[in-house]
C-alpha cells in the first residue's frame, strides 16, 4: 500500500510555507518590511531561532532581502518581464504606449468582472475606500497622492479578481508605468484629460463592482481606459502640432532678417 508515515514539520518550514503563500497571494508586496525579529516571532508563535532558520532560508531563495540597518524585506520578485533594451524601445513608440493600454483594457476588464463575482465584501471595502480618497484628494494632475491613488484603485481590482498569475504580471506593468516608461501620467491627466471626467469614470466603475455587477463593471473598465488612450492620441497630436508651429514660427522669422 503506498502509505508512508508522517514526519513531524519543523515549525521554521511552516513558517517558510506561511510567508511564501503571502507574497504569492500579493498581501506581501515587493519592497515590503516585515515586523522586527522578535514581535514576527510572536505573531507567529515560534521561537526566534525557529524564525531565523525560516528567514534564512527564504532569503537564500531569493524571495526576502535584507538591508544593512533597516530590516528584513520582501525581495524585488516581479522583475521585469522586459529587458532594459526593449523597455527603452517601449518608452520612445507610440504603437507600445497603445499596445499597452489595449492590454490593460482587456486583462482589467477581465479582472474587474472577476473581481465584481469573486471579490470579498473586504476586497470590495477596500476598493471602495480608495475610491473615497481619491475624491479627497483632488486632480492627479497636481497631486502626486492622487495619481499614486488612481494606480492603487486598478491594483485593488486586481488584488480582488483572486487570480495570483493575473495579479503578479500586472503588478510589474504597473510598475513600468510608474516609472513613466509607457506615459507621463502627470501630463497626461494635465493637458488632455479634467478630474470631474476621470473621477466619473473611476465612480462607475466603483459603483458596478459595489452592486456585484460583472457585465458593467467590465464595461466601465474599458470605457476608462478607452478614454485614457484617446486622450494620449490627443496629447500626441497637440505635441506634433505645436512642433510645427514652433518650426514655422522660426523660418518665418528668419526669412524676415
Amino acid at each position: 500500500m503506498p502509505f508512508q508515515k508522517v514526519q513531524p514539520e519543523k515549525l521554521s518550514v511552516a513558517v517558510v510555507r506561511q510567508i511564501e503563500k503571502l507574497i504569492l497571494r500579493g498581501i506581501l508586496r515587493p519592497g515590503e518590511r516585515l515586523p522586527a525579529e522578535r514581535e514576527l516571532s510572536e505573531r507567529l508563535g515560534v521561537s526566534r531561532p525557529s524564525l531565523r532558520d525560516a528567514l534564512a532560508e527564504l532569503q537564500e531563495r531569493g524571495l526576502l532581502a535584507t538591508r544593512a540597518g533597516s530590516g528584513v524585506f520582501v525581495a524585488d520578485v516581479l522583475g521585469s518581464a522586459f529587458s532594459p533594451a526593449l523597455i527603452q524601445l517601449f518608452a520612445s513608440d507610440d504603437e507600445a504606449v497603445f499596445d499597452y493600454l489595449t492590454f490593460r483594457r482587456d486583462l482589467e476588464g477581465l479582472a474587474a468582472e472577476r473581481a465584481a463575482i469573486f471579490g470579498s465584501d473586504a476586497d470590495l471595502a477596500v476598493i471602495n475606500e480608495i475610491f473615497r480618497k481619491m475624491e479627497e484628494a483632488g486632480d492627479p494632475a497636481h497631486s502626486d497622492q492622487a495619481a499614486e491613488l488612481d494606480a492603487q484603485f486598478h491594483s485593488a481590482i486586481l488584488e480582488a479578481s483572486h487570480n495570483v498569475v493575473l495579479l503578479h504580471m500586472m503588478r510589474s506593468m504597473f510598475d513600468l508605468l510608474r516609472k513613466g516608461v509607457f506615459y507621463n501620467r502627470r501630463i497626461m491627466f494635465g493637458q488632455h484629460t479634467t478630474f470631474e471626467a476621470l473621477l466619473g469614470q473611476h465612480r462607475a466603475i466603483n459603483a458596478a463592482l459595489q452592486a456585484r455587477n460583472p457585465k458593467a463593471a467590465r464595461a466601465a473598465v474599458e470605457e476608462h481606459l478607452d478614454y485614457v488612450k484617446l486622450a494620449l492620441e490627443a496629447q500626441n497630436r497637440a505635441d506634433r502640432n505645436a512642433e510645427i508651429a514652433a518650426q514655422r514660427l522660426e523660418h518665418e522669422r528668419n526669412r524676415g532678417s
